[in-house]
């Protein structure tokens, strides 16, 4: 029977089409290996909706270091090691320093001006420039030391008068410390303070619509031109009270430091600084994000590495105790300790280091997107693939960390005839040039907040508290799993130093 024009003119489409992808497969070098795809929905059956990393770390072991999955056609790589992120992330910045578009935090959430989600562009780049001037170095932030002490100071009273509290405690630390050097901004002392709890709220919601694996528009962005009556697009609701929480997040504070500036009360911040003189829309535009990234992102994973640590603690007790005979004999107790005195605390500070190591905050950091093809160590990486850097297998990685298990920081002090282990912080901040803009300040306020806790308080099990676990929960920022302690002044001398120390 002859064939009709529509059948060959198929039949021509098809064998082009064949022929294309024949052709470009014997072109291109084969992709980095990974687990079976299935036709049309590779491996999205594949990658849990919670703690991923998991999961990518029993891959990183059957297929190596580098493996790759895709999920209805976009193609994923994953690194499961310090070498390979830094080969790539590192050494290639230019090409992998993009972000991909992660529909329910970037559009749906609002998040795609934020400095973390924000594409790499001349934008970004003036972002990131400011933001080095402004706060990306150790010579500039020690101006802002004498406010990180005081607001470690109230967060000690603050954990002396309610010590159950502690979670709440270092949320409102945190967030302080923040405020204070990107507003001008001090909390209020009693109760929840607004713009803490709104930085909180806003990034559980980010560290939600982030996680890979969360949300099924993340894989099918075309799933957000639904209306909202048909089953199953809950997640388009989510997304606007994102969006409003977001908004407030940032617009609120920005407003605040404006009435200051009007009545003439402001404080000297950032946000003060970025705001002097006439500005454009898109100067004011770029310094609210610039800051309310940083005072969103930089709160939120430094209480997370700060419960890490109280977890810790009651784990390794002995660790505890070396740490505070470290403080009695370097600082004594006529004083509390300040950010000067870190180089002549070594334990203390090993013990700071093991903390970012041993709970790792963002497990898989924001995802990468490759901008242009590659070939590394003989695959292909085609344009637009996703890169997750699984960062909680890098820091448990047995071949870079004896017993990773095991909190232990020894292992990063030098000992004779042996070098100290790799240094965390080099990983948990980022890569190349997604690297967290905010890293110095938060390592000098997780060293600060730990310093001089371990200085005033002992930090116990509370026998009524139950089994304490070593796990995680799920999310772009991931928190130890719920736990309780007993904390308790060291001496009626601690009492005093706290007291002496903070003036409401």
């Amino acid at each position: 029977m002859a064939l009709t024009w529509l059948e060959l003119t198929l039949s021509a489409c098809g064998t082009v089409v064949a022929y294309t992808l024949f052709t470009r497969r014997r072109r291109n070098p084969p992709p980095p290996p990974g687990p079976r795809r299935l036709p049309l929905l590779g491996n999205l059956l594949d990658v849990p909706p919670e703690k991923s990393w998991i999961k990518f770390a029993e891959w990183g072991d059957v297929y190596g270091d580098i493996c790759s999955i895709s999920i209805l056609g976009q193609e994923i790589m994953i690194l499961n090691s310090a070498s390979a992120a830094s080969a790539l992330l590192d050494k290639k910045s230019s090409i992998y320093s993009d972000r991909p578009f992660v529909v329910m935090a970037g559009e749906l959430g609002g998040w795609k001006d934020a400095l973390g989600l924000m594409p790499y562009g001349d934008r970004y780049r003036r972002l990131r420039r400011s933001a080095h001037s402004l706060f990306g170095s150790q010579k500039i932030m020690t101006s802002f030391h004498p406010l990180e002490e005081q607001e470690v100071h109230r967060f000690a009273k603050r954990l002396m008068e309610k010590p159950k509290d502690f979670a709440a405690h270092i949320d409102k630390a945190a967030g302080a410390i923040i405020l204070r050097i990107c507003h001008g901004y001090q909390v209020k002392e009693e109760g929840e303070d607004d713009f803490v709890t709104l930085a909180s709220t806003a990034m559980a919601q980010f560290s939600q619509a982030t996680s890979p694996g969360g949300f099924l528009v993340n894989s099918i962005p075309s799933l957000r031109h639904l209306p909202p009556w048909v089953p199953g697009t809950g997640f388009l609701e989510l997304g606007k009270m994102f969006k409003e929480t977001l908004h407030r997040m940032v617009e609120e504070p920005l407003q605040w430091v404006k009435e200051q500036i009007a009545t003439g009360t402001a404080q000297p911040s950032i946000l003060y600084h970025l705001l002097e003189g006439k500005l454009t829309e898109e100067q004011e535009f770029e310094a609210k994000w610039l800051v309310g990234s940083l005072y969103a992102g930089g709160a939120h994973t430094t209480v997370s590495t700060m419960s890490g640590f109280f977890k810790a603690m009651v784990l390794y007790p002995e660790v505890m105790a070396k740490a505070q005979k470290e403080i009695d004999s370097v600082i004594g107790d006529a004083r509390l300790p300040k950010l000067s005195d870190k180089d002549d605390l070594p334990y203390l500070s090993a013990l700071v280091t093991e903390v970012h190591r041993w709970h790792t905050a963002g497990p898989t950091g924001i995802p990468h997107c490759l901008t242009e093809d590659d070939v590394h160590n003989g695959w292909f990486i085609p344009k637009g693939t996703i890169v997750i850097a699984n960062i909680w297998k890098m820091t448990h990685d047995s071949r870079v960390y004896t017993d990773p298990m095991v909190f232990n920081p020894e292992r990063f002090i030098p000992r004779e005839g042996k070098g100290p282990e790799m240094d965390p912080t080099n990983l948990v901040f980022g890569f190349g040039r997604r690297i967290c803009p905010g890293r110095v300040l938060a390592e000098a306020s997780v060293w600060l907040i730990v310093a001089t806790t371990l200085a005033v308080f002992d930090i116990s099990r509370d026998p009524d508290g139950g089994e304490i676990d070593m796990d995680q929960t799920p999310g772009t920022v991931s928190f130890p799993t719920p736990f309780e302690c007993l904390i308790k002044p060291r001496s009626a001398r601690a009492v005093e130093l706290i007291q002496a120390e903070v003036q409401l």
